[in-house]
């Protein structure tokens, strides 16, 4: 497939949770805009489509784990031999089950930081001498509107999307020497199989989407376009940030 855009042309990123859903998107959105992809999840369904549909010379999926460094470590090495480079990396898998304070086991809420806060954790820290060998690169975290405000219900998820803005603003602090940016995109409610999953247990809190300020979930495209401007040198004077795709959700 050819390029459709070139605003990332030239890029080498390593996205996580690639396979389904919104890092699905991203990696789509990535590759139509030029750069090479490393794409990184334990769910091997689209790695082969990828593949196929944008060529190997532009695509390679990779088995792994996000609260493994040594995955981490594999994912970067094999971006630097296939491509010559690590530029960015989107942070982006994670989960969000339903858990209440009350009842949720210390089984499930670490499950929960493991992989979407120490997942995050050990990406930033794996690809930092990448980066700092090709001269600076960008980092996007994905976070959630529920870094923003609390929700009820997903009582962990939300304790880690806190973490992880958080994590954002001291790591761009820490890495603005090496030229590296590091931003957080906070999606709202987005039209992906986690959510709509949770949408179907009667006892989640969380509002129908025609309740919402745009009477409808995000597309997991419109929260990869954000990812997009966060990787391209068009935010290079953005750091320690957030960007909020959630249609006017927090600002009520």
């Amino acid at each position: 497939m050819t390029s459709q855009g070139t605003r990332l042309a030239g890029k080498v990123a390593v996205i996580s949770g690639a396979s389904r859903g919104m890092g699905l998107s991203h990696t789509r959105a990535f590759l139509d805009q030029g750069a090479r992809v490393v794409a990184f999840d334990l769910n091997e369904d689209a790695g082969q489509t990828l593949a196929e549909e944008y060529g190997v010379d532009r695509v390679v999926f990779l088995r792994g784990d996000v609260r493994t460094a040594a995955d981490w470590s594999h994912a970067v090495q094999t971006g630097v031999e296939r491509f010559g480079a690590i530029n960015v990396l989107v942070n982006n898998a994670g989960v969000s089950p339903l858990q209440r304070l009350e009842s949720v086991t210390e089984a499930d809420y670490r499950r929960v930081i493991d992989i979407n806060q120490v997942g995050t954790f050990l990406g930033m820290r794996a690809v930092i001498p990448a980066m700092r060998e090709s001269g600076g690169g960008s980092i996007v975290n994905i976070a959630s509107s529920a870094a923003l405000v609390g929700f009820a219900d997903i009582f962990s998820y939300v304790a880690s999307k806190w973490a992880v803005r958080g994590m954002t603003k001291a790591a761009a602090l820490e890495l603005v020497e090496y030229g590296i940016r590091v931003n957080a995109v906070c999606p709202g409610d987005t039209d992906t199989p986690m959510i709509r999953e949770n949408a179907k247990t009667p006892s989640a809190s969380m509002p129908p989407a025609e309740d919402l300020p745009f009477g409808r979930w995000a597309r997991p495209e419109e929260v990869s376009a954000a990812a997009v401007f966060l990787a391209s040198d068009e935010s290079s004077y953005m750091s320690g940030t957030e960007v909020v795709v959630d249609g006017a959700f927090t600002a009520q």
